[in-house]
């Protein structure tokens, strides 16, 4: 599988962990290995033990915050069972691919090992004759336990826990998380018993990833200069090496993010263009994944889906085009480059109402972007018109809906009203290209909060 030595992690694991058993809680950081680290003891235990594993009786669940990262677990368990004389089946569980099929897998199979994101076994377990097929668990890990909590999992995740055998009937726990949150430590007392070993590969004096990785922030005057300003941001970092340039910009929301995807298929020729973001469903996005990590070159237009967890190599730049929704969420986006060893840089772009964003998070290292590449925006206005001409009506209008809820949630920092949110999205649809606003269903405006409120187009929505 590549591995000459251990990871930290996996040694740490593999030799500070009193047995085979025991239960433990480990810090470490995405992409050391973490996965080794948990599958190697779990599967060694589970062969060691005296009492034979019955058929078709799940002895090691695995549980993800994504379905990307539990289809890489799942990918790295086969590798690892895939020469052993015992089969050992590895089954998954995620949302985006039909829950039938993976269930007819699982109840036809004989699963062994289990890896699953919260939402989805949450609802399978909910089925007593999948329920019973965990009545004999063996390990329980929780990977990336931070992570799945900082996403609201937690009511999914006691759930789960009180569908599975009690604590007290034995099972092993091991906990995996990056930072240990007061809502970790609260699962981890549901999950290991007291006395549980405690592990850690963190360095208490290291600079952390992301702080090593170059920062700036740019930012655009008028709403009309939004996609020009992104456009000549990527052309200007792509010109410092344009035969490696290889970047991921993130979106504020999925359809937003499909839009910006869908404007530059035909600027920028030279690079392959990839979107990955929750409006594709499974196989694209599994697809979508494997063709970004091995691409030399590219730009990946994502959501948070590939926030955290996912390695992509050799990343050199990050965008952040809009507001990130937390300094959280703007460090782990900065975490997908200079990973490995390698180097990178990141640059968010904001307008001037979301430059508050800098202000506020003083701690976080973010300078000034270094070069003049919006001295004259209107020269890249005519391309990028061009360029929305190719982009279908109803991808505007579902970014222009998106733009609207997302923003909606931050009017106090934006110091916005209701009006004053309306008209930001309006000039964004115009950026858009788009002779008027596009129309929204009644309802929708409702939810939103936004009824009465002046320059919306309310109708049957088209799409």
């Amino acid at each position: 599988m590549g591995y000459d030595f251990m990871t930290p992690v996996q040694q740490k694991v593999l030799a500070e962990l009193p047995t085979l058993s025991s239960d433990c809680l480990v810090q470490a950081k995405t992409g050391t290995g973490k996965t080794i680290a948990f599958l190697l003891p779990a599967i060694q235990n589970l062969l060691e033990n005296k009492k034979p594993f019955g058929k078709g009786q799940v002895s090691i669940l695995i549980i993800a915050p994504t379905r990307e990262l539990a289809q890489q677990i799942q990918k790295e368990c086969d590798q690892v069972t895939a020469c052993m004389p015992t089969k050992l089946e590895c089954h998954a569980f995620f949302g985006g691919n039909g829950r039938p099929a993976q269930l007819n897998r699982f109840l036809n199979g004989r699963p062994t090992i289990v890896v699953a994101t919260p939402g989805r076994l949450n609802d399978v377990l909910g089925e007593e004759r999948v329920r019973e097929r965990f009545s004999n668990i063996q390990t329980l890990i929780l990977d990336e336990a931070d992570r799945m909590l900082d996403q609201g999992f937690a009511p999914d995740i006691n759930k789960i826990l009180k569908r599975l055998p009690r604590k007290s009937e034995g099972w092993q726990g091991m906990c995996f998380s990056a930072t240990l949150p007061n809502q970790v430590q609260d699962v981890v007392k549901c999950v290991l018993f007291p006395g549980y070993t405690s592990l850690s590969t963190l360095d208490p004096n290291e600079v952390p990833t992301a702080d090593k990785v170059p920062q700036y922030f740019t930012e655009y005057s008028n709403s009309s200069d939004q996609f020009a300003a992104l456009y000549a941001l990527l052309k200007a970092e792509a010109e410092e090496d344009p035969e490696n340039f290889k970047a991921i910009v993130f979106g504020t929301t999925a359809n937003g993010t499909a839009l910006l995807f869908d404007l530059f298929q035909s600027l920028m020729p030279k690079y392959r263009k990839f979107e990955l973001h929750s409006r594709m469903n499974q196989n694209a996005r599994t697809k979508t994944t494997e063709l970004f990590k091995n691409t030399a070159t590219g730009i990946l237009f994502a959501s948070d889906v590939v926030g955290r967890g996912m390695d992509f190599p050799n990343v050199g730049h990050v965008i952040q085009f809009g507001l990130p929704s937390s300094a959280e969420q703007y460090v782990h986006r900065v975490g997908r480059t200079a990973r490995a060893g390698k180097e990178g840089r990141a640059v968010l772009l904001v307008s001037k109402n979301e430059s508050f964003f800098v202000h506020v998070n003083k701690s976080l290292p973010i300078q000034p972007y270094p070069s003049t590449y919006a001295s004259n925006l209107k020269e890249f206005h005519p391309d990028v018109s061009q360029a929305f001409n190719n982009v279908d009506e109803v991808a505007k209008s579902k970014a222009y809906s998106a733009y609207l809820g997302y923003n909606k949630t931050y009017l106090k920092k934006l110091r916005l009203n209701a009006a004053g949110l309306v008209q930001m999205a309006n000039e964004y649809a115009r950026a858009m290209g788009c002779p008027e606003p596009p129309m929204l269903d009644k309802k929708l405006v409702g939810k939103m909060g936004l009824k009465g409120v002046p320059g919306l187009r309310i109708g049957n929505k088209e799409w």
